[in-house]
Order: C-alpha cells, then structure tokens, then sequence
C-alpha cells in the first residue's frame, strides 16, 4: 500500500493502490458501528470506480445492522440535506474531492449531517484501527433501499433562500462547468428553476473529468472561453463532489474561489442590513482571504476566524451562531440549508445578488476589496515545524500572531500563514497583500525564514 490516507476527515486512496475493498469495508462498518446499527444514508460523485466501492460500504454497513438509505449519484451537500431530511443517523459520501480520477475515498457524516468533529473522528479512527466493529449475526443483518430523487429536499432548501421570482425575471445565462461530476445532477436543474439560459459543459455525472479536476484558473480556460462565446452573465464552475465553486464574471475572467465567499457574504449582509435585521457573525478559516473580514466590518458584524478544515469552521459557527460562513476554497456554508460546504448555495447567492442590484457581475467583483493571495509550500518534516513558527514569529515583532493552527501573523492590510498539511511532510505558505509583489515578497521572506530553520 503506498496511496492511502486516513485521517479524522475521512479515508482517501488510489483504488488499486491503497483503497481496497476489504479496508473499504471495514472503514463503513466502524462508522455503523458508531450509528449503533440505525440509518446511513450512502451516496457518491459519479467517479468510475464508485459503483465498486459503493457495493464495500453496503457490505460492511448492513454487517453492523444498518439500514441504508442509497442516495445514488449525488454531491456532498445533497448527502449532509438527506441525513436531516431522514432523521439518519449518520451519511457517507464516496468521493475523492478534486483528486485525480484514479482516486476515490470516504467521507462521513454526524447525524447533524455534518462532517465529523475532533473527537468524533478520532473516534472512527481507533474503532477501525482496534477492529472493534460490532458485527451482528445473520438474522440482525441491515436494509438497503433505493432513494429516488435525492436532490429534491436539498433543491427545496436552496430555492427557499432566494427571491425566485427577482432571479427568474433577470433571465440570466449560466454557463455550468461541472466536469461530469456529481454537481450534475442538481446543477442544470436548480438553474433553470430559476429562469435562467444554461448552458452546462461535462453534463454527464461518469467521472471522466474532461479536465484536471480541481477549479483553478490553470483548469478552467474551457470555462473562460465557453463565457465569452455564449455572452453568459457568469460561468460557475464545480468540483466532483460539488460542495466547492470557483466563479467567471461576465468578461470571460477567472475571479476565483477566494472571492465565492466573498461574493456571497456580501450578498447576504446587504440583504439583511436592507430588511433591518441585527448583525449576525461570520466565520472563515485562517487561510481565507481578508476581503470576507472588510466585509464583515463594513456591515457592523463580528467575525471569527477557524482553524482550518470545514469540522473546524462549522464548529465555530455553531459556537458564535454564524449566519454564514465558509472556506476560501470555494466553499460556502449556509445553516438554513446545512452545515456542509455547498456550491448550489453559492450560485443562488450569487443569481440574487445579480438579480436584485441589477448589475454585472465584473463590476460587483470589481468594487470588492482588492488583495492578491499567494500560495507555496516547502518540504519539512513535522518535527521541525514548530521551530519554523517560531523562527517565523521572532522575524516579524510587530505583527499579530495567531497560533494553534500553524502560524498567522496580520499587519493592517497584510498576513503570512505557514501551517504543517495534514497529508504530507511540508509546510504550506500562504501569504496576501493589496497587490501581487507584495504578497510575492511576503510569501518569499516567510519561505526563506522557513527554510533557513528547517535545514
């Protein structure tokens, strides 16, 4: 085995290569374990390999006496919405995000229909490590029933966010890019509910990516071009499992992940400052883009930054009662739909956003607060990774120092992250700035400061 990996967020492998059936199997009966033999609610992203995988978690969930409601080809978010709409008591998407086709993975859901917290998957580790999976005899074995038309709860919730009828009148054209992931299946559908022109590329959710799957501007030149063809109003593009939306504007522009929540938080304060509701808070990540924070202070409302990792998020909005939220990889998290990631919540947000200001989306991208963000990473074994920090820290006196998830120092208009991954031995090294040089600059003086240390 050489491509697996495990963590309190999940499993991920290279099927062949580290994902197995036999591990596959006793990965979902460690989670029936932990649902005590009630309900699971299965689903998958539409990878080639699913269908197989699929069939190993029904194997060890009806082994641990589940009942499993099968979702089918659906995105992550539709599985967090069914596991509430099912009073389940646990879900499981079968997905490997924005990896490469040859990979797939695991991950599961609270009976919150979140993922998983700390200790919750901390949990699930050491009952799969320790075997202790509570196998049931032949007579108590579990169910598995089909759900037909799994993203009708989920397209109800997103629609009663929005006012249908402004989006509808707008009559805006779309241009989807779901590279035959799961978003298709909801995506097309929720668009044309609300009058919308769609034009959708990778419409079939096979998995055969027509294009690396990850929505980064080096990925989405197809998406760019399709925009600029058809004269749409926006491109939105997905990731496999659909909870992550990167944007185009109207020009044929990449305008990103980092402003996808931006956009949307921005759109929901305004909302609610017109209709006179008090301020609410907002949670991102310590690796999110500060245009959300401007905004936030721009509205009066308090904001929170997260370790970084959705548990980490969703467990602060639930501490401070956020009313919106989110990662800056695209991912927005609305409570009133579900606390997962969710990019058909985005694309809504964003159409009412177009719609009620009457605007485009360019110059609504145009009038946020402008940064450049940086991204980097340096090999580092984990031993050495707090005196990194620490070297990091002692290099710039004047600046605010976040610990606990790596480093964050924060001048006025600027910040430098270095946190460990999760997954491999390096240090990650973000850096903003109000323009590209000096967040350049930034990332470079962070990476030599690092390096110097870990040597």
């Amino acid at each position: 085995m050489t491509q697996r990996i495990l963590s309190i967020s999940g499993l991920r492998g290279v099927v062949g290569d580290g994902l197995d059936p036999s591990y596959v199997v006793r990965f979902a009966a460690a989670l029936g374990t932990m649902a005590e033999g009630g309900t699971v609610v299965v689903s998958q992203d539409g990878r080639p390999s699913g269908e197989m995988i699929k069939q190993a978690v029904l194997a060890g969930l009806t082994a641990v006496g589940c009942r499993v409601v099968d979702a089918g080809i659906a995105s992550t978010p539709t599985c967090g919405v069914l596991i509430n709409h099912l009073n389940a008591q646990a879900g499981l998407q079968i997905t490997a995000s924005h990896n490469p086709i040859q990979w797939n993975g695991l991950k599961p859901f609270s009976s919150e229909g979140s993922v998983l917290d700390a200790a919750a998957g901390q949990q699930l580790v050491e009952i799969l490590e320790a075997g202790s999976m509570n196998w049931v005899e032949w007579d108590q074995l579990g169910t598995i029933e089909r759900y037909e038309d799994p993203s009708a709860p989920h397209r109800e919730k997103v629609l009663n966010l929005v006012d249908v009828p402004a989006i509808q009148t707008r009559q805006l054209k779309v241009v989807l890019d779901c590279n035959h992931g799961s978003g298709a299946v909801l995506g097309p559908r929720l668009l044309e509910e609300l009058g919308c022109e769609v034009h959708v590329l990778g419409g079939i959710p096979d998995g055969q990516f027509e294009h690396t799957p990850e929505p980064l501007q080096e990925n989405l030149a197809g998406l760019c071009e399709a925009v600029r063809q058809h004269g749409a109003d926006v491109g939105f593009a997905q990731d496999p499992d659909a909870d992550r939306l990167a944007i185009v504007d109207n020009t044929g522009r990449y305008i990103g992940e980092e402003l996808t929540l931006a956009l949307c938080v921005d759109h929901v304060l305004s909302q609610r400052h017109k209709s006179g509701f008090s301020n609410g808070d907002v949670v991102v990540n310590g690796s999110t883009s500060r245009v959300t924070a401007d905004i936030a202070e721009k509205y009066g409302c308090q904001f929170h930054r997260s370790y970084v990792g959705e548990a980490h998020v969703v467990a602060k909005m639930k501490e401070v009662s956020a009313i919106i939220g989110g990662e800056g990889n695209g991912g927005v998290i609305e409570p009133k739909v579900g606390y997962v990631r969710d990019s058909f919540v985005g694309m809504a947000y964003i159409l009412e956003g177009l719609a009620t200001e009457n605007r485009s989306l360019a110059d609504w991208a145009d009038a946020m607060p402008q940064y450049t963000i940086v991204k980097d990473k340096i090999t580092c074994p984990r031993d050495r990774v707090s005196a990194a920090c620490n070297a990091l820290k002692a290099a710039y006196p004047n600046a605010a120092a976040q610990e606990g998830d790596g480093l964050r120092l924060d001048w006025g208009d600027r910040w430098v992250q270095v946190r460990a991954s999760n997954t491999e031995p390096i240090i990650r090294v973000i850096a903003e700035a109000p323009d590209e040089s000096s967040a350049k600059q930034l990332c470079q003086e962070a990476i030599i400061i690092t390096r110097k240390t870990v040597k």
